[in-house]
């Protein structure tokens, strides 16, 4: 849980009436398989660097992801690079393998070897505090990106989408599939979120039970697991193997019998996956509702053939453009465009930010979204 104008990459903004992309709105408040195998970007990710661009007259920047193994950082890398270079940096991009001391090394690196503005997307919000001092120090400004980076006053401006909404986007659609204002039930429900130290998880998580909670209040909707609070439905990594080991004990303790489970929130597609992987092996009944994150390949194919519900539809091509306009002011020594600077503290102040809308993805509107638009081809998704 992402949660700024110049003419050269004007080119790359998605047609209006296809899809929502990145608003003016101020926020509301990844069969068993690899978890989320990159589309046209490599899988193998071991710490090294991706070659910097050449050329650059406009100053090196910074980009730092936190691993190729999950599909939507090497979509966000690939699209950030690429509208970077169009208009005129040089880009240092690197990817950390989901290893801190090894972003830390990267971002150090970075720094040192001159880039004036730094774009990084955390693997934990909590961990870059002494080389952003570094940053911060040195004059080159900070974008967190999609992930906010806590505690550090190095952080300048925070691109991301709405994260709040992604939640209660998931939990509005269970709400409205489940009929529950109308409905007699109860309802089974099961629940799984992301890493516990990714803040943007706790509000994927926030803005779900927004929605849902009242309804598990007053019993119409049922946990039969128990499990509830965020520490009890965190998922670390947000790894496909640990949310299918977890919902393997879950329904070995509950719905081995026979039992209806209804609706599985699951925060993102990668939690998704590992629950969808599980359900094929263990459980017997009707097929529940399932929500997801990213419309990751194997979760669109998935929701093709009506074994995931809905994801949410995050165009990262629409995030890297937005986080593009903000490098390209920072670096023209003028204030970044943004559209919210009262929802996202991170311990040291409410960091300016500009949030991008999501829009969610099922079998119905899945062609129009993904398709249409240029982010799949047909062939992806077969």
């Amino acid at each position: 849980m992402k949660k700024k104008i110049i003419s050269a990459f004007l080119s790359v903004a998605m047609v209006a009436s296809v899809l929502v992309g990145c608003g003016d709105k101020a926020a509301d408040g990844g069969q068993t398989a690899p978890a989320e195998t990159p589309a046209e970007a490599p899988a193998e990710d071991g710490g090294e660097a991706a070659a910097p661009a050449a050329g650059g007259a406009g100053g090196k920047v910074g980009v730092s992801m936190p691993t190729k193994d999950l599909q939507r950082w090497n979509q966000d890398g690939a699209n950030m690079e690429k509208q970077l270079q169009e208009a005129g940096y040089e880009v240092d991009i690197q990817y950390a393998s989901n290893d801190v001391p090894t972003q830390v090394s990267q971002i150090e690196n970075m720094i040192n070897s001159g880039a004036k503005v730094l774009v990084i997307a955390p693997i934990e919000g909590d961990s870059l505090g002494t080389v952003l001092e570094q940053a911060k120090e040195n004059g080159v400004a900070v974008i967190a990106y999609d992930r906010l980076i806590m505690n550090s006053d190095a952080v300048t401006y925070y691109a991301t989408f709405d994260n709040k909404m992604v939640g209660t986007k998931q939990g509005e659609y269970i709400r409205d599939k489940l009929d529950l204002d109308k409905a007699a039930g109860p309802f089974n429900l099961e629940i799984f979120t992301g890493d516990p130290g990714d803040n943007n998880a706790q509000f994927f998580y926030g803005g779900a039970m927004e929605v849902l909670k009242p309804y598990i209040d007053e019993g119409k909707l049922v946990v039969k697991s128990n499990q509830v609070d965020f520490d009890k439905v965190a998922t670390p990594g947000w790894a496909t193997e640990a949310a299918q080991a977890r919902m393997d004990a879950i329904i070995s303790a509950n719905y081995a019998d026979g039992t209806k489970l209804d609706a599985v929130l699951c925060s993102n597609d990668s939690t998704a996956l590992g629950v969808e992987n599980s359900l094929a092996s263990n459980y017997t009944g009707d097929y529940p509702i399932i929500t997801g994150q990213d419309c990751d390949v194997a979760n669109v194919v998935n929701m093709i053939k009506g074994l995931q519900s809905m994801s949410i539809f995050k165009d990262t091509r629409e995030l890297a453009t937005q986080t593009v306009k903000m490098v390209d002011a920072i670096m023209k020594g003028s204030e970044a465009p943004v559209n919210n600077t009262d929802d996202y503290d991170n311990g040291t102040g409410k960091i300016p930010s500009f949030l991008c809308e999501p829009v969610f993805a099922d079998a119905d509107n899945y062609k129009k979204l993904l398709i249409e638009s240029g982010y799949y081809t047909e062939d992806q998704l077969k």
